[in-house]
C-alpha cells in the first residue's frame, strides 16, 4: 500500500468537496485540503444538503468538467454524523453518479469504518485531522485516479485485480488500521467475524468469511473449507493427509485442510491457474 504522496505527478490536480457540519472542523478539513500541492481547489459545505445543490447547480467553476466527462468533483471528503441527510446516505447519492467521485470518509466515530468501506468509501480517517493523515486519503484518490486512466488490463499484460486492491477496516486499540487485501494470505472463519492472517499477523474483522468469499472471488481467493478462504497463488502444495486432503501455503509451510465438498473445485482452480501461468 502506498502512502507517499510526492510520488505522484503535480500536474494532477484535485478539485475537492469538503462537507462538514461543525465549522471548525470544515475549516480545519479545508485548511488541510488546501495544504496539499495535490488539491488545485475545495469547495466547502456546511451539511449534505448545501453539498447536494453544489452538485446540482450549473457553476461555471464546474461546467467545463462536466463537459469533459469528469466527475462533478475528483473527491468528496466527508463527516458521517450530519444532522438531517447523514453522510452514509449522501455517499449513496454520490454513488449514483457517472462518473461518480471518489469518497473518503472524515469522522471522530470509528466503529462506522465497516459500513463506510460496504459503501465504497476509498478511506476512512478519523477527527482530530492531521496533515499527514489526509495527505494520505489523497495519495488513495491520485491512485485511483490513475488505475482508472490506466490500459485496460489485455491491452499492456495488466492484471485487473492489481489495480483495485481492496482495503480493509481494522480496530485495533482505538486505530483503525487499513489491511489491503494484496497482504491477505488466508482467512478464518470465527462466527460472524473472520480473522485474516497476513504477512505481519492476524486480524479479527467483523465481516462474514461468506461475504469475504464473494468480494473476494475475482482477486483469487478460493473456498477450501467452510472455515478457510486461501488465496489461490499462494497455495505451493495441494497433498492427501491422515483426514484428506490438505494445502501447504507459500513459504512457512502453514497447512490448511480441505473439505470434501471443495476439493474438485480446489483441483480445477488449481490446474486452471496451471496452465495460465
Amino acid at each position: 500500500m502506498r502512502f507517499t504522496v510526492s510520488a505522484h505527478d503535480d500536474t494532477r490536480k484535485l478539485v475537492v468537496l469538503a462537507v462538514d457540519d461543525e465549522p471548525n472542523g470544515l475549516d480545519e478539513l479545508v485548511h488541510c485540503l488546501r495544504n496539499s500541492p495535490h488539491v488545485a481547489k475545495v469547495f466547502p459545505a456546511i451539511d449534505a444538503s448545501e453539498a447536494l445543490r453544489l452538485l446540482s447547480t450549473d457553476d461555471p467553476r464546474l461546467r467545463e468538467r462536466k463537459d469533459r466527462g469528469l466527475p462533478i468533483v475528483d473527491a468528496v471528503f466527508a463527516d458521517i454524523d450530519m444532522p438531517g441527510l447523514s453522510g452514509m446516505e449522501m455517499s449513496r447519492v454520490f454513488a449514483a453518479l457517472r462518473p461518480s467521485p471518489a469518497l473518503v470518509f472524515v469522522t471522530g466515530h470509528a466503529e462506522e469504518a465497516v459500513n463506510a468501506f460496504d459503501l465504497g468509501a476509498l478511506d476512512y480517517v478519523l477527527k482530530p485531522y492531521q496533515q499527514d493523515r489526509l495527505d494520505r486519503a489523497i495519495s488513495r484518490v491520485l491512485d485511483k485516479l490513475a488505475a482508472a486512466a490506466a490500459p485496460p488490463p489485455g491491452a499492456m499484460g495488466g492484471d485487473p485485480v492489481k489495480n483495485d486492491d481492496e482495503v480493509i477496516p481494522v480496530e485495533l486499540a482505538g486505530t483503525t488500521k487499513l489491511i489491503p487485501r494484496s497482504s491477505v494470505r488466508w482467512v478464518e472463519a470465527q462466527g460472524d467475524y473472520a480473522r485474516l492472517f497476513t504477512t505481519e499477523g492476524s486480524h479479527l474483522v467483523r465481516i462474514p468469511l461468506a461475504q469475504l468469499e464473494e468480494r473476494w472471488e475475482k482477486a483469487g481467493f478460493v473456498r477450501i473449507h467452510r472455515s478457510f478462504l486461501v488465496a489461490l497463488p499462494l497455495i505451493t502444495e495441494l497433498r492427501m493427509g491422515q483426514g484428506g486432503y490438505q494445502v501447504v501455503i507459500g513459504n512457512e509451510e502453514k497447512v490448511l485442510p480441505v473439505s470434501r465438498r471443495h476439493t474438485r473445485a480446489l483441483k480445477d482452480r488449481l490446474v486452471g491457474s496451471g496452465r495460465n501461468g
